[in-house]
């Protein structure tokens, strides 16, 4: 009998995560920057959706057209759940990349999403997807693509062999694999223990596993232990993407286009003396050490005349998503943290602070072609309001009545509280707070 999974971690659900990168709108300011033509997406696909909510956030927040497919049938039923509740007409699938791929009903694309699939398949399954993308990308439209990179890898990679390696051979059957994940995490802290020369080679393998550790299991077990885990230089990537005559445009992670905050002088200055842009962007990954890149690409690149490119930027809009006194004047790229200049982007921010759609790009709400970040008790007050409770008070009580059915607790300074009386009054303050920042906002955003 054939095994469905691929060898790709099937027994545990992806991470309920929300991935703007995937959101099309965002093409046109990365594309504007770069002086790059980009298309009006009326049709997209997401391959690998997991949960589905980033392709259901984003067929309910505009007009685009979306087909997907993920092969966990778990995770296929969640989202179609979505789908069917947002009323937006999502078509979702629990096939294989290989039957999903080859279906007669799907139209032709304008954009095709991919976020954390890539590193994490075999090369047929890769075959695949070049294949859908030359068959089913349209002329002038656009691919996103994430995955793990070379050489930030480079160092880390034999620990996570070391540790998958662990899960299938030492783990017991039958435990299940977050059990198979604790014993491999706890096998490579004995042996860091116990300063191998491997560690010593690789001082930052230390740091870096510290972190692991404390990342949620179900993540972990999606990102290191299945049995493809393939990290990718850029060159190589370029090659797979070759035969669907797609062209690389830029990247997605819009701070990457600030060049002050990740390269120094020097770099800037050897990038800019190298013609070809292909070898650029790979000898930009050594100095960044990158380890997951975020780019799009474009079957058929046309530029803007610089009049173009100007007058559609100037068109372009943006939405101030966090409250205002939130908004922070730092920065984090390659180098480091970095100081926006006050003068300049103060006054910026308090224009922005109506939270109304102003020039220069769309970010998320139904506003704005994407998703709002709310917390989970703001998602309780919220559902507080629309069951008609009226009071502060009353939205405190109805979210602890359902904290406390689930037998939960609040936390406080690292602490639980005990008493009925503690909990409620924490919800009460939390509530004060999302009535007088979040909620004005959430309004003008449409959400609630």
């Amino acid at each position: 009998m054939s095994d469905w999974t691929a060898g790709y971690v099937a027994d545990i659900g992806y991470t309920y995560g929300y991935y703007n990168e995937l959101n099309p709108l965002r093409i046109k300011l990365a594309f504007l920057n770069q002086g790059l033509v980009f298309p009006e997406v009326g049709s997209a696909c997401e391959l690998g959706f997991g949960q589905g909510l980033s392709v259901n956030c984003h067929a309910a927040a505009s007009v685009t057209q979306w087909h997907g497919t993920d092969f966990n049938p778990s995770q296929a039923s969640f989202a179609q759940e979505l789908a069917a509740a947002s009323g937006a007409g999502a078509k979702l699938y629990d096939q294989a990349f290989a039957d999903f791929c080859h279906r007669p009903d799907l139209p032709d694309f304008d954009y095709i999403g991919l976020h954390g699939i890539w590193s994490w398949i075999s090369d047929d399954n890769r075959a695949v997807i070049v294949d859908f993308i030359r068959r089913k990308l349209k002329v002038g439209g656009v691919l996103y693509i994430s995955y793990n990179t070379l050489p930030g890898w480079a160092s880390f990679a034999p620990m996570r062999h070391l540790m998958a390696e662990h899960a299938q051979a030492m783990g017991a059957a039958g435990t299940g694999i977050v059990s198979r994940i604790d014993g491999a995490i706890a096998f490579a802290e004995k042996l860091l223990a116990t300063n191998p020369l491997f560690s010593r080679a690789n001082p930052l393998v230390g740091e870096r596993f510290k972190k692991l550790k404390e990342q949620n299991r179900h993540y972990l077990a999606h990102e290191y232990f299945n049995r493809d885990w393939h990290p990718m230089h850029f060159a190589t990537m370029a090659e797979w993407l070759t035969g669907a005559k797609m062209q690389y445009a830029c990247s997605a992670h819009y701070l990457d286009h600030v060049e002050a905050i990740n390269l120094t002088a020097e770099q800037q200055a050897l990038l800019r003396d190298i013609p070809d842009p292909m070898f650029r962007e790979t000898t930009r990954d050594f100095m960044v050490n990158q380890q997951f890149r975020r780019d799009y690409w474009v079957k058929g690149a046309r530029r803007l005349s610089m009049l173009e490119q100007a007058e559609a930027l100037r068109s372009e809009r943006l939405v101030l998503v966090v409250p205002r006194d939130r908004a922070s004047l730092k920065v984090t790229g390659s180098l480091g943290e970095a100081n926006l200049q006050e003068a300049i982007y103060v006054p910026i921010l308090d224009e922005l602070g109506d939270h109304k759609p102003k020039t220069l790009g769309q970010l998320a709400s139904p506003v704005t072609g994407g998703g709002v970040p709310v917390s989970r008790f703001e998602q309780l007050f919220l559902l507080a309001r629309q069951s008609g409770h009226k009071t502060l008070q009353d939205w405190a009580r109805f979210a602890w009545s359902l904290l406390a059915a689930q037998g939960q607790r609040l936390v406080k300074e690292g602490k639980p509280l005990e008493t009925p009386d503690d909990n409620l009054a924490e919800l009460s303050g939390q509530a004060s707070e999302f009535a007088e920042k979040r909620l004005p906002l959430l309004k003008s955003l449409g959400v609630a």
